[in-house]
């Protein structure tokens, strides 16, 4: 089977964008695992597939998943990915857009400079809808692993995360740490891990060990999910801006409010074409 693909990135973090849109794509994870290999495929750290959806007045649906074929809930540098691709494949005109993913309608908007804002919806801190296996909500929680203990807020953008503040993320030992708290039991779905540095109340540096892909360059969800930690913490102010190895993204979240319902996270960043092509599967 021949199949074209557009390879595209946020923040560094890539991905292969597939047209099931026009005509229905059906893949496995074997296949999966191939075409995102660096060495044997195209490689990415995601594939996403755009689909037609069932649902009133939403534009598109998409699916997600990683490098190891597993299909995962969402992905915010993916989800900017998808805009920029939707609209210059002419999919659609909008330039905002509502999309069904596995964790819930979310709403896009292509800015006329180019950069896409995201609404990723409210974080979930409650343990049991992360899911995460707590005696009760806590604002930190002490996971023990296999040499120390580590510090870390547990949040869902649509995904779980697990957030530590660490002094330096360079020197953070994210290789050894990240798939320990990945694999942790406290996380019956895994975890993705990330790593925060704070270098000021609007400014952070981070990595992230994503959940079935490893580090990766930039995680959207993963900026989310520290800046609302941070913010939760009372170590940041909004905006935040999340400085990752692959680029920035701008994070902005107005708390919770009186109801102690969270507000929207809101997500800016980059999208951009890589290359195109086709691969045969």
């Amino acid at each position: 089977m021949q199949l074209n693909f557009t390879k595209m990135q946020g923040a560094g973090n890539d991905f292969l964008m597939i047209d099931g849109f026009s005509a229905p794509i059906n893949l496995t994870a074997t296949q999966i695992k191939k075409i995102a290999n660096r060495n044997f495929g195209v490689g990415c750290d995601q594939l996403l597939i755009v689909e037609k959806t069932n649902l009133p007045n939403v534009d598109f649906k998409y699916r997600i998943f990683n490098a190891d074929g597993g299909e995962v809930e969402q992905c915010g540098n993916g989800a900017r990915c998808f805009v920029r691709f939707v609209v210059d494949k002419a999919l659609t005109h909008k330039k905002e857009i509502t999309v069904e993913t596995a964790s819930g309608l979310i709403t896009l908007t292509l800015q006329d400079d180019g950069q896409v804002t995201v609404n990723m919806g409210a974080p979930i801190f409650e343990p049991a809808k992360i899911p995460f296996i707590a005696d009760e909500r806590q604002s930190q929680y002490l996971l023990k692993l296999r040499q120390e203990s580590l510090s870390i807020c547990a949040v869902s953008m649509g995904n779980p995360h697990a957030v530590t503040l660490v002094d330096d993320v360079e020197t953070a030992d994210v290789a050894t740490l990240g798939p320990q708290i990945e694999a942790h039991a406290s996380f019956p779905q895994r975890v993705n891990a990330g790593f925060m540095q704070i270098v000021d109340a609007h400014n952070i540096k981070l990595r992230v060990y994503e959940r079935g892909s490893g580090e990766t360059l930039a995680c959207g969800t993963g900026a989310c999910a520290a800046a609302v930690s941070g913010i939760m913490l009372g170590l940041l102010q909004s905006p935040v801006m999340v400085h990752a190895r692959g680029g920035d993204l701008t994070i902005a979240w107005a708390g919770v409010d009186l109801n102690s319902q969270g507000m929207p996270v809101m997500m800016t960043g980059n999208a951009e074409i890589v290359f195109e092509g086709i691969i045969i599967i």
